[in-house]
């Protein structure tokens, strides 16, 4: 299993490397630039410095969720807090049916948990799966894997977005065989 903090800090020290910039000097460029935008920074940095535009992406990414100025990322959220987060308020009610389809993915063997804003990713080698609230009411799971039967339940989803297959989840009682049958599916191929 890869190690997303020390990918992050190779990266980094490989975009000081071909800069010949420190990250707080960068960071400096990025602040005074005067755009908000991520997109438009991206496009400062490739256009300006010469960068690429996964080096551009990461810095901006980084630069963003700075919170001394010195270019050093604030700390992720821990896997916890984010379900914490993204089950506050008026969603609450939606966490056990969160809790019980993580319960059983923990039974399939070892995989990262990556919170998002929305949801929360669940990798091995790559994404199989993404669960967060879609309504007030209901949990989405979206599943990566290939050739499952669709049906009225699990959904296809159209080519290109993040995941092949969504199911909508409106009770812990609906983390079922079925449900959880495409859950291993989408993990084994993952792996």
């Amino acid at each position: 299993m890869a190690d997303p903090d020390k990918a992050l800090a190779t990266q980094l020290a490989n975009i000081e490397k071909r800069t010949g910039r420190t990250l707080a000097e960068l960071a400096a460029i990025v602040r005074a630039s005067g755009l908000a935008k991520h997109g438009e920074l991206v496009a400062m940095l490739k256009t300006t410095l010469g960068m690429g535009h996964g080096d551009a992406n990461t810095l901006v990414h980084m630069v963003r969720k700075s919170s001394g100025g010195d270019g050093a990322g604030a700390p992720a959220p821990s896997a916890a807090q984010a379900l914490d987060d993204l089950y506050a308020g008026p969603k609450a009610a939606l966490r056990p049916i969160h809790d019980r389809l993580l319960a059983a993915l923990r039974t399939f063997g070892p995989f990262e948990e990556a919170p998002k804003k929305t949801y929360v990713s669940y990798r091995r080698k790559r994404q199989f799966a993404m669960i967060g609230p879609a309504t007030r009411t209901s949990v989405e799971v979206g599943l990566n894997a290939k050739d499952l039967a669709g049906g009225d339940r699990l959904q296809a989803v159209p080519p290109g977005q993040m995941c092949n297959y969504k199911v909508r989840v409106g009770s812990a009682d609906e983390v079922d065989e079925a449900l959880l049958a495409w859950l291993r599916a989408a993990y084994e191929a993952a792996g």
